[in-house]
């Protein structure tokens, strides 16, 4: 398993952190959902995948739990 980080805009709480940990858990082979909430910034996403999921269904994930994500998916 890999760790990956992707930066997300809009956050400002528990209930964005848990709508986002919701979404991107429901990705095939993600586990481990964690965020670091900065809630006058960009927060950053960080989960475990064998590889890392698509870009486009991270954002996708993202913008269904109503936030958007920004860059590119980092290895941890």
């Amino acid at each position: 398993m890999t760790n990956y980080t992707v930066q997300v805009e809009g956050m400002t709480c528990s209930h964005c952190v848990n709508a986002v940990v919701k979404e991107v858990s429901l990705l095939d082979n993600v586990a481990d959902v964690s965020v670091s909430l900065e809630p006058e910034g960009t927060s950053a996403v960080s989960f475990t995948a064998p590889q890392a999921p698509s870009a486009e269904s991270l954002r996708a994930a993202i913008d269904e739990a109503g936030y958007e994500m920004v860059g590119e998916v980092q290895t941890a």
